[in-house]
């Protein structure tokens, strides 16, 4: 399904070699003859438009180039924090949310890469409903996973609107897909316009949507992120680094190149609707960097603040070791 193009560096030292007028290409750090290694990569869920880059720093050879042969997996029951821990997976996606709940409970998971600068979820819910800001959700049913940090965030932006979260009616919908949901059992849910939004232009379905972001500097923060263990960061930073700077390159081809990277992943997973893939990456292409100095680039104030809040919330009990949870230190950029 994924082609890896394993000539392309022996091409291109062919290429050299005669070009030069030499008989032997020298050797190199990353050379056809080298064997790479091999590292294992774990999605957070179904692949979208959140993964592209990786997708194509695979297809693109921006991962050979750096030695690395990649394989691109699906979490299962584990989880993708769960195996990125427990080194079952060197890297993967995961969420500042669930990485700094993990790192309160002692999971060793360090976030080395933004995939988003800007929090894109929000509060979706169709138009007639009527719902445009949170004091709005006060007796409506919310459909979600179940968790406290859901009924957290909600208190946080109802609350500064003089609403009262006790007023909603939560129930669990698990997997249900939205649109059914929406249309069966529940007023609004919380989702990612980048991929949900885009599937509900795309059936003509009008929604509005309350972004955590707009109503709350603390909720605003990076989801998702590239994550790995303190075991490789400590032990292996060449790898890690070279890891991230070709996913950086691919998040960076993805962000000029919105529909030939759409294409990139349609052609690995074929499963996908190619429609709802190249819309959903016109619209979080710019999103990818955004207002940041360069793609990746994550901000310790952000990381303490909702620390912070969760402690307030009593989602933990104590803040966690930021400068532990996240580095910049192997983005380009850094260098």
């Amino acid at each position: 399904m994924r082609k890896l193009f394993n000539g392309m560096i022996f091409t291109l030292l062919v290429f050299t070699m005669a070009a030069c007028g030499e008989d032997e290409p020298e050797t190199s750090e990353n050379s056809g003859d080298d064997e790479l290694t091999p590292v294992s990569f774990v999605l957070d869920w179904t692949p979208n438009t959140n993964h592209t880059g990786i997708y194509v720093a695979k297809e693109q050879g921006y991962f050979e180039e750096q030695g690395l042969d990649v394989e691109i997996m699906l979490p299962g029951e584990a989880g993708a924090n769960q195996l990125i821990a427990s080194g079952n997976a060197d890297f993967g996606i995961s969420y500042q949310e669930g990485l700094t709940m993990a790192r309160a409970e002692g999971l060793p998971l360090v976030s080395v890469a933004a995939v988003l600068q800007h929090n894109t979820a929000g509060y979706a819910s169709p138009v007639d409903k009527g719902l445009t800001s949170p004091a709005d959700f006060e007796g409506r049913i919310y459909g979600g996973n179940g968790s406290d940090l859901e009924e957290a965030m909600m208190g946080t932006i109802m609350e500064q609107n003089g609403a009262d979260i006790n007023e909603v009616d939560f129930i669990t919908i698990g997997d249900t897909d939205f649109f059914t949901a929406v249309e069966r059992d529940v007023d609004f849910s919380l989702v990612y316009y980048g991929w949900t939004g885009i599937e509900a232009e795309l059936r003509g379905v009008d929604l509005n949507m309350v972004y955590l972001a707009d109503f709350s500097e603390k909720l605003d923060y990076y989801t998702p992120i590239l994550a790995t263990n303190e075991e490789m960061v400590d032990e292996d930073p060449e790898l890690v680094e070279a890891f991230v700077h070709a996913a950086a390159k691919g998040y960076e081809y993805a962000i000029d190149n919105p529909e030939d990277a759409a294409s990139i992943l349609i052609e690995a997973e074929p499963d996908l609707d190619p429609e709802l893939v190249k819309n959903s990456q016109e619209w979080l292409s710019p999103r990818y960097q955004d207002d940041a100095e360069s793609w990746g680039i994550q901000e310790q104030d952000r990381w303490e603040d909702f620390s912070d809040w969760m402690v307030e919330n009593e989602l933990i009990e104590e803040p966690i070791d930021v400068d532990r949870a996240f580095t910049n230190e192997f983005l380009p950029s850094n260098e």
